[in-house]
């Protein structure tokens, strides 16, 4: 592929049947006020982080846009150095896009919040409100809450009372729900589409007094009401009645939505061949690091759906789901049949099948290298903490954090200077044009660090070091640290938060108000 692809052909190409993957790689907050639809956001500073995951195949053809500026082809740059072979930029960018009066969204996860309205309003999910269920709640014991967004977000805030089953164990707990027959269901997220995919799960899996939380948990504190603040009950157990009902229930689902299946041994020729782009297990984190098929990755279920543009950005290429026993691959799988994915399969058997088969597994959290780090790690000067903190008693010592702002906000050494690595080598040298400039780098873990060392010794800077093990170790030889963003050389646009972890109720009512304008 060409260099450069013009706005018509980039069109053409997202309305073929052929693979590709096209990547915004400005700031994830400017994407989030501006983005191509059907695009993935890959900032910058996480193309070697991530890329390889979201594109395993180096032969798909990759297209990457910027506003239009000099981003764009330093991403194309990155992308050829660690081996991809066809990359091209849009020529003139999301300008040139928007200047032809072609559409545009505005917002995070689009399409998939998109598609939980459509199923809100062309599946009549019932629900209720806020004040609905306080009155519930008030006068009846008949009533169970799932919470299904993720153990972390639930460990933060939930409505009172409400139960941890996140989104993709839901069908494990379709039989006891059948069992105990409370007259109320309640299903809540955080907003409104983890709320109605899940009450719409349970329904088509033959629940009829299921409703979704209208609003979530943004809902209830727009109408007043006061949540639960770090809830101490873990996530129960699906019942054991439950998983062996659910095996019976997911093949039935799958034989009526025409789930295709595949078997251990043409998954382990496909994985050999490379003709899968997504190996997706769906199970919860701690699940996937007791052991897993080699070469997937860690999605739970929930997620899968919530954030699908955030994890698959090959378009039109082909997807396998697993979980332990192929149950709740078959509700992901299910809906992302529902989503338009063409090219979707379900382990036959699961991790159970590929283990009896005599198949290898990997066990541990996937925390891959990123691309170029060996390489950058040889070349760069890494010192550790006691060092630098002696370094850092010379005034004239630069301290770079390139991490994220939001780790930078948590947690940087005194007199540090944020920068985000998108922007490191174009903005630096306006900034600190003397390139014996003394500069410490550092970031949460160390790794950013490193890439970014590398990138300022290509620039000609001659006293560059990092903090080994960056902001973590540090704090760990007992050095102090700051909090707060004062100090930052760019906009703080890299992070975005939903408004239930931090906004204001304003944010909140706009963030909700913006999703029911996704069907229209």
């Amino acid at each position: 592929m060409n260099a450069a692809i013009s706005c018509d052909d980039l069109a053409r190409l997202m309305a073929s049947a052929q693979r590709f993957a096209v990547f915004d790689v400005r700031e994830r907050g400017e994407y989030n006020q501006c983005q191509i639809p059907d695009t993935t956001s890959l900032p910058r500073s996480q193309i070697e982080f991530r890329v390889a995951e979201l594109v395993p195949d180096r032969d798909v053809q990759l297209i990457v846009y910027d506003e239009g500026g000099a981003r764009a082809p330093l991403a194309l740059a990155t992308l050829t150095r660690v081996g991809y072979q066809h990359v091209a930029i849009l020529d003139g960018g999301l300008g040139a896009w928007q200047s032809q009066g072609r559409p545009t969204f505005a917002g995070v996860n689009v399409p998939s919040k998109a598609f939980g309205e459509r199923v809100h309003h062309e599946r009549d999910v019932p629900d209720l409100t806020p004040e609905e269920l306080k009155s519930l709640q008030d006068r009846s014991t008949d009533l169970v809450v799932l919470d299904v967004r993720t153990p972390e977000e639930y460990g933060r805030f939930c409505i009172p009372g409400g139960i941890n089953v996140p989104g993709g164990d839901l069908i494990l707990w379709v039989e006891e729900l059948k069992r105990r027959k409370p007259t109320n269901v309640i299903v809540n997220c955080a907003g409104r589409t983890r709320s109605i995919i899940g009450a719409a799960a349970l329904r088509r899996l033959g629940l009829t007094n299921v409703r979704a939380l209208r609003n979530g948990t943004m809902g209830w504190v727009l109408a007043g009401f006061e949540l639960e603040k770090n809830p101490q009950r873990p996530a129960p157990p699906p019942p054991a009645i439950g998983r062996d009902k659910a095996a019976a229930l997911a093949h039935r689902i799958a034989e009526e939505e025409s789930v295709s299946w595949i078997s251990t041994l043409e998954l382990s020729d496909a994985l050999e061949s490379r003709s899968i782009d997504y190996l997706i297990d769906v199970r919860s984190e701690n699940e996937f690091a007791s052991g897993h098929v080699p070469g997937s990755i860690s999605i739970p279920g929930g997620q899968a759906v919530q954030r699908a543009d955030d994890f698959v950005a090959v378009r039109n290429g082909r997807i396998v789901f697993i979980s332990n026993e192929s149950v709740r691959a078959v509700m992901a799988a299910y809906w992302y049949r529902q989503m338009g994915f063409s090219h979707v399969a379900v382990l036959q058997g699961g991790l159970r099948a590929w283990v009896e088969s005599g198949a290898k597994i990997e066990k541990g959290s996937l925390r891959n290298e990123p691309m170029g780090f060996e390489a950058a790690r040889q070349v760069v000067s890494v010192l550790e903490a006691p060092i630098v903190e002696g370094l850092m008693r010379d005034s004239s010592v630069l301290l770079l954090d390139v991490g994220t702002s939001l780790d930078f906000e948590t947690a940087h050494l005194s007199r540090a200077k944020w920068i985000s690595r998108g922007w490191l080598d174009l903005k630096l040298p306006e900034l600190y044009p003397e390139r014996t400039q003394p500069i410490v780098l550092t970031c949460a873990d160390g790794r950013s660090s490193i890439l970014a060392a590398l990138t300022l010794c290509e620039l000609g800077y001659s006293d560059v070091v990092v903090l080994g093990g960056g902001v973590r170790a540090w704090s760990a030889a007992g050095f102090p640290t700051e909090q707060g963003v004062d100090g930052c050389l760019v906009e703080c646009n890299d992070v975005v938060l939903s408004p239930s972890i931090r906004g204001t109720k304003e944010d909140m009512q706009r963030y909700l108000d913006w999703e029911l304008t996704l069907t229209k």
